[in-house]
């Protein structure tokens, strides 16, 4: 089916906890999808669960979207002629659409306890039957219902489905077929008066002129739900998406036993916003050029939800590190720095005392070897002399057969203070020559010797950095760790 001129595709999510990257990736291909179609791109918030809806929630996932770069064109904060984008304040419009199908006899009251309904369940279940609700409440007689309620019983109400088959083309997963007599009959309203999810969101999407539905495969299953509500009402049913969900490393649904697994979690370790919406873009998919860094420009441009996979994704955070590398090392290094001072505070340092000058070259130098800006700590302790330490690795060089003559031959030429011009490379020559040593034989030595570690930035930078002083302060500490 043609794609609309304009379409428009929404995002919805409950305030009930963080945003999840699941739910971030669903808010991201309907967000493409928009910009890409050059459609319109809406958020509404839908927490009719009272009990569990929290502003604080709330707020978070909507900082987090506008973090990761995706923008609304109608929503909260951005009001449109379809609001309000709040589904809590639109219970009068509920409760008009819920009259009507009273009145065409759609719906009917049912009086079932949940003690009463989890029995039936369990009755089908042990029968190997699918569970679904046998229509207990569908014929009562106004007698009946008079006696239910005067127990105090209170009705949900639940829409009656006929027979028949439901068919929709899936614009992922292709022809679907829901027989209807596998559905029973389903609550749309509460008896506290709430509307059921799949009742509210069928009003919602037809009255702000949703033209696709774009969410994923555990709402496969709602769809008929929806449908059938759609064809109640005369609306004409958007056009749906069914993409894969987010799986762990098992293969089970992305879950906290995995790790993080919220936005806010993943921006809290020093994950770039930039590299999590490159890494969400292509999972369960891929570009069609097959580059794996995309730039948001080209993001846009090539998503189709023809590439959108219909297997489960698996988030792997070792391959999103590596993309968070990449931009971290690409990143403009005054910006850089500016990112890094909260997690440089948390690692210990008041950033008002070393001059910014100095955090620039520092971050110059170690920008590379990041992988997250959490891990900025672990570099910066190699430039303060009060926390150098020797670490087990770096012992274990420096106890090598070669590793003493080229401590001892460094620590010579350092106390040459002629040494400071040119430092690093007047430094590696002369004792290059007195040791006769090359590439790791003398580099990996003049590292554990300097930094105490195995394992860090390029040496030009370091030496270039800490300065002699420093440096032959450190090399003592590493002859007297031999001796």
């Amino acid at each position: 089916m043609k794609t609309p001129e304009r379409p428009r595709v929404r995002f919805a999510p409950s305030p009930t906890g963080n945003l999840h990257v699941g739910n971030a990736r669903t808010a991201l291909f309907n967000w493409l999808f928009a910009r890409h179609y050059k459609g319109d791109f809406v958020v509404r918030i839908e927490d009719t669960d009272r009990a569990r809806t929290s502003e604080i929630f709330e707020k978070g996932i909507l900082e987090d979207l506008i973090w990761l770069g995706i923008d609304w064109d109608e929503g909260p904060g951005r009001e449109g002629r379809h609001g309000p984008y709040r589904q809590f304040e639109r219970f009068d419009t509920y409760k008009d659409y819920l009259k009507r199908l009273v009145e065409e006899d759609r719906v009917y009251p049912c009086y079932c306890t949940e003690d009463e309904l989890e029995k039936e369940r369990n009755t089908l279940l042990s029968k190997g039957m699918t569970p679904r609700y046998q229509g207990r409440c569908r014929n009562l007689t106004d007698k009946e219902k008079r006696r239910l309620e005067s127990e105090g019983r209170r009705p949900a109400f639940r829409f009656r489905v006929p027979r028949g088959i439901i068919e929709f083309k899936d614009l992922i997963r292709g022809a679907m077929r829901f027989d209807c007599d596998s559905l029973g009959d389903f609550i749309i309203a509460r008896s506290n008066g709430t509307p059921a999810y799949n009742f509210a969101v069928v009003i919602d999407d037809h009255l702000m002129g949703i033209t696709h539905v774009i969410r994923g495969e555990d709402h496969l299953s709602n769809t008929p739900l929806q449908m059938l509500l759609c064809h109640a009402f005369g609306f004409e049913p958007p056009l749906f998406a069914h993409h894969s969900l987010i799986l762990g490393a098992d293969r089970s649904k992305l879950s906290k036993r995995h790790g993080a697994i919220s936005v806010k979690a993943f921006k809290e370790k020093g994950i770039l916003p930039e590299a999590l919406l490159n890494y969400l873009s292509l999972l369960g998919g891929s570009f069609a050029s097959g580059k794996e860094i995309c730039l948001v420009d080209e993001i846009i441009k090539e998503f189709s939800l023809k590439r959108a996979g219909k297997s489960g994704a698996i988030f792997d955070e070792s391959k999103l590190r590596w993309l968070n590398k990449i931009y971290i090392r690409d990143y403009n290094t005054t910006k850089l720095t500016e990112l890094l001072i909260p997690f440089v505070r948390d690692a210990g340092y008041d950033c008002n005392s070393p001059d910014r000058e100095w955090l620039h070259s520092v971050v110059e130098t170690v920008k590379g070897n990041l992988g997250a800006l959490s891990e900025v700590g672990d570099y910066i302790d190699l430039f303060f002399d009060e926390r150098y330490a020797i670490s087990d690795d770096a012992a274990s060089v420096l106890e090598g057969e070669d590793a003493g003559v080229v401590v001892r031959s460094l620590q010579e030429v350092l106390m040459d203070e002629c040494a400071e011009a040119g430092l690093y490379n007047n430094v590696m020559s002369v004792v290059s020559g007195k040791t006769g040593f090359k590439g790791k034989r003398l580099f990996l030595p003049v590292r554990a010797a300097i930094t105490g570690k195995t394992w860090g930035p390029e040496l030009d930078k370091l030496f270039a950095i800490l300065g002699r002083k420093s440096l032959l302060k450190r090399v003592g500490r590493a002859a007297d760790f031999l001796a």
